[in-house]
């Protein structure tokens, strides 16, 4: 009796069929081969050819069995497991489009359809390598967190290829590209209190109530607009950071970063402010900071900025900087005050103290640097001290 193939059978004195799956459907084929053990041997390896190429994506059935009808038919099926990687990416992005923010969709959907697709888009699923990525990116004219960025998508994508069975490994696994650059220079360019009096000012009314505050408690702009008079606690002087409201979200979205939400403490002049503003929103207990042209709530960073902080600036004859500089203006006072670091890393909400640190290095006062003193004159002087006496 002839050897067993799996998935070859003589069909009769004369042929022999041979059994794969494709597209989802089982599919049999004749060969015209008198069924000698030989040639079943050839039908074996015509078939584990023909799965090799499945695999792949590489698999044309019309070419393969020009006569066969069920090859016609399942042409003119999509493959769902053959995926151009400007499928991948569109299919991924709608699934993820459920659970993203706003802000964040609508700056991935800009890198896919303008980056991504248009550079690496045509290649098959299968087929794009590491190289493809690196020699794209190596041609931009971006900086290293700009390529990290335009990467993230496509590497999350696929990851869940690989996943859902659609990839053996992610090309992008474990590798991250990194070219040499310059020191950057700091974008932290706080105003001084000259400056501030003078743009405060030139502000009346529910503008200034809001300045002032953002100058006394470093948030964010889209955090400034989301606050709502239940997130201030008066009597524990705490402002409860824990929503945001960017120019893509309708509604109230979770802060930049987990660490972005947080407790800030409510120091003095920010308190007034708010005590000020309670005249104007306040019954309302609504949102803090309304558009005084439209008693509206603020809509978003660009509003501000041009309808009340340029013309104040202009007016005021202080040097533009955007708004975002009374964050950095905030932590630039409370450093060279003295507070503790940590205490104002969490302030601003950052994941760490090294990222305050980093950023507001020049405002650290020197004795930060060199803090641990007082503990060695209290713990360390007097066990010298004794040694000495018992030599």
């Amino acid at each position: 009796m002839g050897r067993k193939y799996e998935g070859v059978d003589s069909r009769s004195s004369k042929s022999i069929e041979i059994y794969f799956i494709y597209k989802g459907e089982k599919c049999r084929e004749t060969l015209r081969l008198e069924p000698t053990p030989g040639n079943l041997r050839k039908a074996f390896m015509f078939r584990m050819e023909i799965i090799q190429a499945i695999e792949r994506g590489e698999f044309d059935y019309i070419n393969t069995f020009p006569n066969s009808k069920r090859g016609e038919r399942l042409a003119k099926i999509p493959d769902p497991n053959d995926r151009s990687v400007r499928t991948l990416l569109r299919e991924w992005l709608e699934r993820r489009s459920k659970t993203l923010k706003k802000s964040t969709l609508r700056g991935y959907r800009e890198i896919i359809e303008q980056q991504l697709i248009p550079n690496l888009g045509h290649y098959h699923l299968k087929e794009l390598r590491r190289k493809h990525v690196r020699d794209w990116v190596s041609s931009l004219e971006a900086s290293n967190k700009r390529i990290a960025n335009l990467i993230s998508p496509l590497r999350a994508a696929l990851q869940e290829a690989v996943q859902d069975d659609l990839l053996d490994r992610n090309p992008l696994e474990g590798w991250r590209y990194r070219k040499q650059e310059p020191p950057k220079p700091s974008t932290v360019d706080p105003f001084t209190p000259e400056e501030q009096v003078a743009i405060l000012d030139e502000l009346e009314g529910q503008g200034r109530n809001l300045i002032q505050f953002a100058f006394w408690t470093g948030l964010r702009t889209s955090e400034l607009i989301a606050l709502n008079w239940s997130d201030i606690d008066f009597v524990r002087e705490t402002i409860s950071v824990n929503k945001a409201v960017t120019k893509d979200s309708v509604e109230p979205e979770s802060t930049k970063t987990r660490a972005g939400t947080r407790e800030v403490a409510l120091l003095k002049p920010a308190a007034d402010a708010l005590r000020n503003q309670w005249a104007y929103t306040g019954e309302a207990a609504g949102r803090i900071f309304h558009n005084p042209k439209t008693n509206m709530p603020w809509s978003g960073d660009r509003q501000i900025r041009r309808g009340l902080w340029s013309p104040a600036l202009k007016r005021a004859g202080v040097r533009y900087r955007y708004p975002y500089q009374t964050r950095h203006t905030y932590a630039s006072m409370m450093l060279s005050a003295g507070e503790p670091l940590a205490w104002v890393s969490h302030q601003m909400g950052h994941s760490t103290v090294l990222m305050t640190t980093q950023a507001y290095a020049r405002w650290v006062p020197r004795e930060s640097f060199i803090a641990g003193n007082k503990a060695e004159a209290m713990f360390y002087m007097p066990l010298m001290t004794l040694n000495g006496e018992k030599e």
